[in-house]
């Protein structure tokens, strides 16, 4: 079927974000691989921020409220990482204050008529309700993950990757896809496909790092004794 030039465009956007959010998870693959243990690097939460503007703007054009919320929860935590990392404080200023205010104006214009947002988003011809909470329920438990990483890298003290959240994004992006293949949406389904293999690769790399240090952690035991 022929697509309009607006759907070209929509699409456009759509797979570009999806480019960045790929792009982050190979480059943190990449790096992990060659480190032999799981990496979070600063350019995977430059590349998430990239990727989350973009994709909310192609939900809102998509009129499909899972993938606007799944962003904004995200968003602020890409922000907390990047001033972990150290690389917070070397962005402009001008560009700083742009990043934290834009979901602000975002919320506070749909909370200007909310009635209207929830006609735009609940209320989409074709698309029954059940399926709007099922793509929203994944894409909240994908996000969870994010989460979960802020609260272990605050108790660790630093930005880390932990096995949870692997664990989380396999079965949160297992739902996104199904609901992807349900819409009928290549920009999910291509996305979250490749994501599933490195989530599984990065919780071997994980497991296989924690036996190394367990084994080194024993073997300097041994020794002492």
């Amino acid at each position: 079927l022929s697509m309009s030039l607006s759907q070209l465009l929509i699409y456009g956007i759509g797979f570009l974000a999806q480019g960045f959010f790929s792009a982050r998870i190979l480059v943190q693959w990449i790096l992990s691989e060659k480190a032999k243990k799981v990496l979070s690097p600063s350019i995977f939460w430059v590349l998430s921020i990239c990727g989350a503007y973009l994709l909310c703007i192609y939900g809102w054009l998509r009129n499909d409220f899972s993938i606007v919320l799944g962003q904004f929860i995200s968003y602020y935590i890409y922000l907390w990482n990047l001033n972990m990392k150290g690389v917070w404080k070397r962005i402009h200023v001008i560009l700083r204050v742009l990043l934290l205010i834009t979901p602000v104006i975002a919320i506070s214009y749909v909370a200007g008529d909310a009635q209207r947002f929830m006609e735009h988003f609940f209320n989409v011809q074709g698309i029954p309700m059940w399926l709007i909470i099922y793509g929203s329920a994944g894409q909240v438990l994908f996000t969870l993950r994010f989460i979960y990483q802020w609260f272990v890298s605050r108790k660790d003290g630093e930005s880390v990757l932990p096995p949870g959240f692997w664990i989380i994004s396999i079965i949160g992006s297992s739902i996104i896809v199904s609901y992807g293949f349900i819409r009928h949406d290549p920009v999910l389904i291509l996305g979250q496909s490749f994501g599933l293999i490195s989530y599984v690769r990065n919780l071997i790399i994980g497991h296989k790092a924690a036996k190394r240090e367990k084994v080194k952690a024993e073997t300097q035991e041994d020794r002492q004794h």
